[in-house]
């Protein structure tokens, strides 16, 4: 169990609400109508880090290691513990693909089978369990 104190979930939910439209604008960054611009490396490595922080609260254990270069990797998910070199159960992703996973606007399955995330391990898909990390409820929807 992690040292730090939990996320505040309204504090994860705001930080990833501020990516939200970064997230959903299409892949070459513009929306129908205008420039949808990238928020500021601090703005992207608040949303990644805490939703991070949310994932390894609500996914206890140190089977799978979950990795967003630059901003973060934690390690969750109940199972053997790993202690030594690579990880045999590791999920990796780029910092939008992450956040559009906890913001539930993409799947675990469809980030893989896109190619956006790559999951090795038996125990990796598992992360998918728990995200989204916020109730796509409270957000905006899709456009």
């Amino acid at each position: 169990m992690p040292n730090r104190r939990p996320p505040d979930p309204a504090e994860v939910r705001a930080a990833l609400a501020g990516v939200l439209a970064w997230v959903d604008a299409r892949p070459d960054g513009l929306r129908p109508d205008d420039e949808v611009p990238v928020p500021s490396r601090p703005e992207r490595a608040a949303a990644v880090r805490l939703s991070l922080a949310a994932l390894e609260r609500v996914a206890p254990g140190r089977s799978v290691e979950v990795r967003v270069p630059p901003f973060g990797a934690v390690h969750c998910v109940d199972g053997p513990r790993h202690t030594r070199g690579t990880p045999p159960n590791v999920v990796e992703t780029d910092p939008r693909t992450w956040c559009a996973l906890a913001l539930g606007r993409t799947t675990f399955d469809a980030a893989v089978a896109s190619g956006a995330l790559t999951a090795s391990g038996h125990r990796a898909a598992r992360v998918g369990d728990w995200l989204p990390l916020v109730d796509p409820d409270r957000l905006p929807p899709p456009d």
